[in-house]
């Protein structure tokens, strides 16, 4: 098992319910080494991944067992099953849990935990895709120590609400850390754009990642112009605007920025595998797509990467140059650095800060009345839509 700084709060909570039996008991309980291996962002910062789809697909399943009390009496095996458009809200109502979809109790948890533990013989999430009734599968909350068997429901509950709630202070502290930095901005812009720059680290979590790099890109093109025009005599002076068309990693299907008035599309990623980069450019039936990055590799070395994937996807020529030269640009993280010592010349720090911030709390749903990441429910239509996903 792994081992890292999470790990002692998970111990702490089995300490409070099996005093004593704790370490057998996370030895040997395999839910519970899933969950310690998925919590390990839990003590990065709001910077790392948290990682919130699947253990909320395991914690609404779990919660709905304990809240029937299954964890101290009854037969679960008679029991007729959660209903998915109960779990999806519930899991919505959860912080950070807002815009989850159906994946994580579809498919992703089970598929994950298999790669986890091949050895095992029990799926996590059970599910009847006739009645969509879905059920935690019952073995893996029963751990057996010597000749005594625990539930470990209960802990695995408090081990997900402790995970919730280090990852809400690391992000409360990251939205003031933001906002002292917004008063700082004229008497230390040395130590803001060394804070922003610090956010492309390769160990960012994706969403602030894409929305430092639409922060950035955005006020790097807000000084450019274009001129459009029917006629020489008709030409006007267009400013180029850069736009974020959803929720990061949504998968919506989406393309992540678009520009206005030119129509380039941006794609942001943190992978080389080249099916990602050809279903983008699929999407968009050919048209040309820049590829934001996160990786120090250069340009020329990242392209030759991806014609290399190709070519052992394809092995066309025909095919490989089709697709390649959809990738209309490039834009790697040492490119972001220059784009923004570029708009920070252009007086720009200010309002790059302020379009983080911005960004960052809708993107986590930040209240300012509670000052805490605090989630609400989406609409009834969007709840039927992802039931009749399931």
């Amino acid at each position: 098992m792994i081992e890292h700084a999470f790990t002692e709060t998970i111990r702490g909570v089995l300490v409070r319910h099996f005093a004593g039996a704790e370490e057998d008991i996370l030895e040997k309980g395999t839910l519970l080494q899933y969950i310690n291996h998925k919590t390990k962002a839990a003590n990065r910062g709001s910077k790392s991944r948290g990682s919130f789809a699947n253990l909320y697909a395991i914690y609404v399943l779990v919660e709905d067992y304990v809240a029937k009390g299954f964890h101290k009496k009854g037969d679960y095996s008679k029991y007729g099953g959660a209903v998915f458009s109960s779990l999806l809200k519930r899991q919505r109502q959860l912080p950070f849990g807002a815009k989850l979809q159906n994946h994580g109790l579809n498919h992703r948890m089970n598929e994950e935990f298999k790669k986890f533990f091949p050895s095992c013989q029990y799926v996590p999430i059970l599910r009847d895709p006739e009645t969509n009734r879905y059920w935690i599968n019952s073995n893996l909350l029963r751990v057996k120590v010597g000749k005594k068997t625990y539930n470990v429901a209960e802990a695995v509950i408090g081990v997900i609400d402790a995970y919730v709630a280090a990852k809400r202070n690391s992000f409360d502290t990251f939205i003031q850390a933001c906002t002292k930095l917004k008063e700082a901005v004229r008497a230390s812009p040395d130590a803001v754009q060394a804070y922003i720059l610090g956010l492309l680290a390769p160990n960012v979590d994706a969403r602030l990642f894409e929305i430092v790099s639409f922060a950035i890109l955005k006020y790097f093109y807000h000084d450019q112009f274009v001129y459009f025009g029917f006629t020489r005599a008709d030409l006007r002076k267009e400013q180029l605007k850069l736009f974020k068309t959803g929720r990061t990693n949504a998968n919506d299907g989406g393309i992540d920025f678009v520009m206005k008035p030119l129509g380039r599309f941006f794609q942001v990623t943190e992978t080389l595998d080249v099916r990602k980069y050809f279903l983008d450019i699929d999407k968009l039936e050919r048209l040309p797509v820049s590829f934001v990055i996160k990786s120090e590799d250069g340009e020329e070395e990242l392209r030759g990467r991806l014609a290399q994937g190709a070519k052992a996807l394809y092995g066309i020529d025909a095919i490989v140059r089709s697709y390649m030269a959809c990738i209309e640009e490039i834009i790697n993280v040492p490119r972001l650095r220059e784009c923004f010592q570029a708009a920070v010349r252009q007086h720009h720090l200010p309002a790059i800060l302020d379009e983080i911030v911005k960004q960052s709390k809708v993107e986590f749903n930040y209240s300012e009345e509670t000052g805490a990441a605090e989630e609400y429910l989406l609409n009834d239509a969007e709840e039927d839509e992802g039931a009749s996903m399931a």
